[in-house]
């Protein structure tokens, strides 16, 4: 009976334990797969909202060229308004001038009409005042020629001027069509602009929702309040902008959401075998691997130090260039940057052993470097700087982003 008993409690320990056994495999296998699906979301999310703000950059610089043509015509239209209110003053004065012409030559008509009748009696004068008398009679002929080439010169003159305006009628109507076509235009793109903001909008809600739910499947997450702490306390104690530190923390580690995802060992495997390819063909990747080697050393001694194991997950070995992975916690500093930046930060945050995981430490190390690159105010000239400093080399979508959330960082938290 004693030994049936020790059989049956065998068997269901044995089911038990196998149970236990298959089960977690199965528990852990979904939450890999809920893990990778989530990043996944959060990868082409994160694509489609690049595109978006590359899309709303676009149409901004286009809503700039098209208010400046806007501008440009409506000075045209205003200079060409004025000349024909100029024109238009020019022919007034031509008609008084050849309305004062005609009284003119009419007064001059009637006095050689009137000569007809003295003619007779000017012969009774004698022949020095007849001859007077056709002698002004001449010069009233010749006054009149001149008037009436004067006249002629003046309609001349005004059908010239006619001209002119016609043809500045003509300019105006060109642009006035014209501004009507970049009112059109700049209205299109002020619709689109709108509708992109609103996109980025549902994208950035979407992205903050993915983030919760990765942040829930792999069980770290920092809070807003600890984020909106350490960068407060950082800003204060440095002068670097809280805009630019919120921007730099979101295109760095997505405001402490993705600090890595790979073991120390993992980054030095990858890298190791590509180091190695590289070096048969060329002995200068000899220093990337003794580099490799010495950052491997001082990351066990910080995890040792701080009491945490090998497997501290850092960011993981680039895939689409040559490099190491090993950034470490929100500041993604490299372990031999992190120990040159010890001292400073342990001056600034009261704490004897930095930690890159603690929120307020990996704050103030990535406000420390940001000053030196001189990021103290947030105009895109320092952002940029800041960023070729922090990242290694210039990176459009980067620096973009940085300027982006640098002033719009109030909606990260919404």
């Amino acid at each position: 009976m004693k030994f049936i008993s020790k059989k049956i409690i065998l068997f269901i320990f044995i089911i038990v334990f196998t149970t236990v056994n298959f089960g977690s495999g199965t528990f852990f296998a979904q939450a890999d797969e809920d893990v990778n699906k989530t990043k996944k979301s959060l990868e082409k999310t994160q694509e489609q909202l690049e595109k978006e703000q590359k899309e709303l950059q676009q149409s901004q610089a286009n809503l700039s060229v098209t208010q400046n043509q806007i501008n440009t015509t409506v000075s045209l239209l205003d200079k060409t308004e004025t000349e024909i209110s100029r024109k238009e003053a020019e022919l007034e004065n031509i008609e008084k001038r050849i309305e004062l012409n005609k009284k003119i030559l009419m007064t001059y008509v009637q006095e050689m009409y009137s000569v007809d009748d003295e003619v007779a009696w000017v012969a009774v004068f004698g022949e020095k005042k007849f001859n007077e008398y056709f002698e002004n009679f001449d010069q009233m002929l010749g006054v009149k020629e001149k008037i009436l080439l004067a006249v002629e010169e003046i309609k001349k003159d005004k059908n010239k001027i006619v001209d002119v305006k016609e043809e500045l009628a003509e300019k105006k109507e060109d642009h006035e069509k014209l501004l009507a076509v970049k009112k059109s235009e700049k209205n299109e793109i002020v619709s689109d602009i709108v509708e992109t903001q609103a996109t980025i909008g549902e994208l950035q809600k979407k992205l903050v929702e993915l983030q919760s739910d990765l942040l829930k499947v792999t069980g770290t997450s920092y809070s807003a309040k600890n984020i909106q702490e350490a960068v407060e306390y950082a800003s204060g104690k440095t002068g670097v902008p809280k805009g630019v530190l919120y921007g730099f923390l979101k295109m760095e580690t997505n405001l402490g959401a993705n600090t890595g995802q790979c073991t120390y060992k993992k980054v030095v495997e990858v890298a190791l075998a590509r180091y190695k390819s590289l070096l048969k063909k060329n002995k200068k990747w000899q220093s990337s691997i003794d580099l490799l080697n010495k950052r491997e050393d001082l990351f066990y001694d910080i995890v040792k130090d701080l009491g945490y194991k090998k497997d501290k997950k850092v960011s993981c070995s680039p895939s689409s260039y040559i490099g190491q992975g090993g950034a470490m916690g929100v500041s993604q500093f490299m372990s031999d940057v992190w120990k040159g930046y010890e001292s400073q930060i342990t001056a600034n945050t009261g704490h004897k052993k930095p930690d890159p995981w603690n929120i307020t430490d990996g704050v103030m190390a990535m406000a420390i470097k940001l000053r030196k690159a001189g990021a103290t105010s947030d105009s895109s000239s320092a952002i940029k700087k800041a960023s070729i400093n922090y990242l290694g080399a210039f990176n459009n979508n980067y620096y973009s982003g940085i300027v982006y959330w640098a002033k719009n960082y109030k909606n990260l938290f919404k």
